[in-house]
C-alpha cells in the first residue's frame, strides 16, 4: 500500500482522533526534524477543521494531511474527498492576504494531481487557498471551472470555509457539472497510480534537497527505464571503485527522454551518499547551468534563510560550466577532487581544430593539439585508482559549428585511453550519433561492453505525447504520412496548431498556462526576418530570468515579448510553446514538382543557400530542438510574408505553412 498522506481518515475518525494524535502521525512520518513552528501549525489546521468537517461525517468522504506531490517534491497541507469531489486545501497560518505566490503554489498541487494522479484525471479538482487572518473582503469565492474539470483557485479566510465546501457541493450537484467521474471510495483514489513528471527546474531542487529520484519520476513501464539506467549507472560506478577502473558511460535517449535528469540524478545521489567521491555535473550548454543554478540558489535561499551568495556557492559547486572545469584543470596537472563527473550535452563537445584555435588565441596555449573529449578524459585519467565518467548525449542535436559529436569521444578513446572500459546502448550505432560507423568499429582494442539500461527510449518531457519526438522527426524528415499517422495518436491530448497570425498565437498561449506552467515564443537563431513581426532573434535574453521570473516581469517567457533561440533552450523546456518559423528553413519545390527542405541564412540584405553540409544538418536540428521544447501543447507561426518585401515573400512560407498543415496540424481560429 502506497503511503500518499502523511495522515489518512475517514473524516469520522479523523473527529475522533486527537490533536496531538494526529500531529504524532504527521511527525511520525516526517523525514526532517519537526520544529514547534511546524506542529503548530498541523495543529492549527486541526482546530480549524474540525467545526467545519462535523457536517462532513458520510463514510464516503475522507481527509488526507501532508499529501505528496512528487512532481514537486513538496507536500500539500490538506486534500479532502467529499461528496465526490477533490478539495486540496493550502493553509498560510498568519496570513492577512492572499499572496500570488500562495496562490499559485495552491493551484500548482492541483494541477500535479489532475494531470499526474491517474484518480484525479477524471475527478473535479477545486484548489483552496486558506489565510488565517485574513477577512473577506478580498476572498475569491466564484467557483469557475475549466473543461478539464479543474477549478480556479478559491481564496477564503477560515470563517467561510463551511460554507464553501457546502456551496461547491451544492452547486455542482445542481448544475450537473459533477457528471465528470465522482470519488466513491477515497482510499482506492488516493491509491491511484502517480506518473509525475517534473520539469528539470522541478527535478534539480528536489533532488538536490535529497529526494530520491524514483520519488519524482514515473515509474510505469513505458518510463522506468530511467530509473533502471540510474542503477546501471550506479552498478559501474561501483565496479569500477571496487576493482581500481576507469569507466565511462555513453546515455543516449530520444529528446525529453530524462537524459539531463539522470545525470543530475546520480551527481546528486553520490554527493549525498558518497561525499568522499565528490561528483559533479558538468555541462557546455550555459543557459542551462545559469538556470539551474540560480534555481537551486533561489529555492535553498527561501527554505534556509542563507545569503543569496552563499546559496549561489553551493549551488555552483554542484553543477559547473565544462569550460571553467577545463581552465581550472589547464592551471594544475593534479587529478581533480571529482572521482564521478557527469558530461551533460557531451554531443556538444568540441572538435581538435575548434578547441585548439580557442586555446591558443582565448587562453595563451599555443602548444594545445586536443579536442575537448580528449582533454576531459585526459583530466579524469589522472587518477591513480578510479574514476567514472558520464557522458549524456542526444542524437541529432548538434547545433553549433566545431561541436563534435559521439566519434570524437570514441577516437580519443580508442587512440589515447584504451585501458578504459566503455558501456554503451546498441542505439548508439545509430547514423544520428555515430554518423554511419559503428561503436566496435571505433573502439578497436578497447573493452566494451552493450547495455540496452544505458537508452532512454520514450520521452517524458511531452507527458501529454511521448511520441511527439517520433512526430518531429517524421515532419523534419519530410515523411507527411508517418507524421500525420503519428499525429492522430496524440491529436486529444497534445493541442497541435498552426497560424500565420502571432497575436493569435500570444492569445492562445496566455489561455493555456495555468499556475507555475510557463509558456513562451522561440524561434531559430537564424530567422532574421522575423523582426518586422517583432520577433529579434539578435536580442540576447537573460535565460535564468526568461524562465523562472514571473509573469509581471518584462523579462520572463510568460511576457510573450523576448524570443529564445536554440541555444537559450536547448535541455529546457516550457509548457506551453509558440515556435516562430521564419524563412531559413522551407518546404518548396523545384522545377520538376519535387518538394523538399532547403536551408538558407540571411547574410546582409538577402537569402543565400546553404550548401555545407554540416551547416544544413545543424539548421534542421536547431529546428529539432526548438519543437520539441514544450511539454503540454505547440502552436507553430509561419508568418504570410510581405509581396512587398523581397526578403520576406510569402513564397517563402507558404509551401511550409501547406506541408505543415499536410502533417496533421490544425489551423488555430482566432482566440
Amino acid at each position: 500500500m502506497v503511503n500518499r498522506a502523511y495522515y489518512s481518515a475517514k473524516i469520522a475518525e479523523f473527529l475522533q482522533h486527537t490533536n496531538s494524535h494526529v500531529v504524532g502521525e504527521i511527525g511520525r512520518h516526517h523525514h526532517q526534524d519537526v520544529v514547534i513552528e511546524q506542529s503548530g501549525a498541523w495543529e492549527a489546521q486541526c482546530e480549524l477543521l474540525r467545526p467545519v468537517l462535523s457536517q462532513f461525517v458520510d463514510p464516503q468522504n475522507a481527509l488526507f494531511m501532508e499529501f505528496g506531490i512528487p512532481r514537486m517534491g513538496k507536500r500539500a497541507d490538506v486534500v479532502m474527498v467529499l461528496a465526490g469531489l477533490v478539495f486540496v486545501l493550502e493553509f498560510k497560518v498568519g496570513a492577512k492576504n492572499f499572496n500570488r505566490q500562495d496562490v499559485q503554489q495552491t493551484l500548482d498541487y492541483a494541477l500535479d494531481l489532475k494531470h499526474f494522479h491517474s484518480g484525479s484525471h477524471a475527478a473535479l479538482v477545486i484548489p483552496v487557498l486558506i489565510a488565517t487572518e485574513a477577512d473577506e473582503s478580498n476572498s475569491k469565492t466564484s467557483l469557475l471551472i475549466n473543461h478539464d474539470g479543474l477549478a480556479e483557485p478559491i481564496c477564503i479566510p477560515p470563517k467561510a470555509l463551511a460554507s464553501t465546501l457546502d456551496g461547491c457541493i451544492k452547486n455542482l450537484t445542481k448544475s450537473g457539472l459533477n457528471s465528470v467521474k465522482e470519488i466513491t471510495d477515497p482510499y482506492e483514489w488516493s491509491q491511484s497510480s502517480y506518473k509525475p513528471t517534473p520539469t528539470i527546474v522541478q527535478a534539480a531542487q528536489a533532488l538536490y534537497k535529497g529526494h530520491d529520484v524514483t520519488e519524482i519520476s514515473r515509474s510505469d513501464a513505458g518510463a522506468e527505464n530511467l530509473t533502471v539506467t540510474a542503477d546501471e549507472i550506479s552498478r559501474v560506478i561501483e565496479r569500477s571503485k571496487s576493482f581500481n577502473i576507469k569507466s565511462i558511460c555513453f546515455v543516449t535517449g530520444v529528446p525529453g527522454a530524462g537524459k539531463t535528469l539522470a545525470g543530475l540524478n546520480i551527481a546528486t545521489s553520490r554527493m549525498n551518499a558518497h561525499q568522499d567521491e565528490h561528483a559533479v555535473f558538468l555541462s557546455g550548454n550555459g543557459p542551462l547551468v545559469d538556470v539551474l543554478r540560480e534555481a537551486l540558489a533561489r529555492d535553498e535561499k527561501n527554505r534556509l534563510g542563507i545569503s543569496k551568495t552563499e546559496a549561489t556557492r553551493k549551488a555552483s559547486t554542484f553543477i559547473q560550466n565544462i569550460h571553467h572545469f577545463r581552465d581550472d584543470n589547464l592551471a594544475s596537472e593534479r587529478p581533480p577532487p571529482e572521482k564521478v563527473a557527469i558530461f551533460d550535452e557531451a554531443q556538444r563537445a568540441w572538435d581538435r581544430n575548434n578547441t585548439s584555435k580557442f586555446m591558443r588565441t582565448k587562453r595563451n596555449q599555443p602548444e594545445f593539439n586536443q579536442s575537448e573529449p580528449e582533454f576531459l578524459i585526459d583530466v579524469m585519467n589522472r587518477h591513480e585508482d578510479w574514476c567514472t565518467v558520464v557522458a549524456l548525449i542526444g542524437g541529432g542535436q548538434e547545433i553549433n559549428t566545431g561541436e563534435a559529436g559521439l566519434p570524437e569521444w570514441l577516437a580519443a578513446i580508442r587512440e589515447r585511453f584504451p585501458h578504459w572500459e566503455v558501456y554503451y546502448s546498441s542505439h548508439l550505432n545509430s547514423a544520428d550519433y555515430t554518423l554511419g560507423r559503428t561503436v566496435k568499429s571505433q573502439l578497436t582494442g578497447v573493452r566494451a561492453t552493450d547495455s540496452r539500461s544505458l537508452h532512454l527510449a520514450v520521452s517524458v518531457r511531452s507527458f501529454r505525447a511521448e511520441t511527439i519526438s517520433d512526430y518531429i522527426h517524421a515532419l523534419l524528415e519530410g515523411d507527411k504520412q508517418r507524421a500525420r499517422s503519428l499525429q492522430c495518436v496524440f491529436a486529444d491530448k497534445y493541442p497541435l496548431y498552426i497560424t500565420r497570425d502571432l497575436g493569435v498565437a500570444k492569445s492562445w498561449l496566455r489561455s493555456k498556462a495555468r499556475g507555475s506552467e510557463l509558456s513562451g515564443i522561440l524561434a531559430s537563431s537564424g530567422g532574421n526576418r522575423l523582426r518586422p513581426e517583432g520577433l529579434n532573434v539578435k536580442v540576447k535574453i537573460d535565460p535564468a530570468n526568461w524562465f523562472l521570473n514571473g509573469s509581471e516581469d518584462v523579462r520572463s517567457c510568460q511576457y510573450l515579448e523576448e524570443v529564445a533561440t536554440e541555444f537559450d533552450v536547448q535541455g529546457l523546456e516550457l509548457d506551453w510553446a509558440c515556435v516562430a518559423w521564419d524563412a531559413n528553413l522551407r518546404y518548396s519545390g523545384d522545377e520538376g514538382g519535387n518538394f523538399s527542405w532547403t536551408q538558407h541564412a540571411f547574410k546582409g540584405t538577402k537569402w543565400q543557400n546553404v550548401n555545407d553540409e554540416r551547416k544544413r544538418t545543424y539548421l534542421k536540428n536547431s529546428y529539432r530542438v526548438l519543437l520539441t521544447r514544450a511539454r503540454q501543447g505547440m502552436v507553430i507561426f509561419v508568418p504570410s510574408g510581405d509581396s512587398t518585401d523581397q526578403t520576406r515573400p510569402p513564397a517563402f512560407y507558404d509551401g511550409t505553412y501547406k506541408y505543415l498543415l499536410d502533417c496533421g496540424l490544425m489551423e488555430l481560429a482566432e482566440h
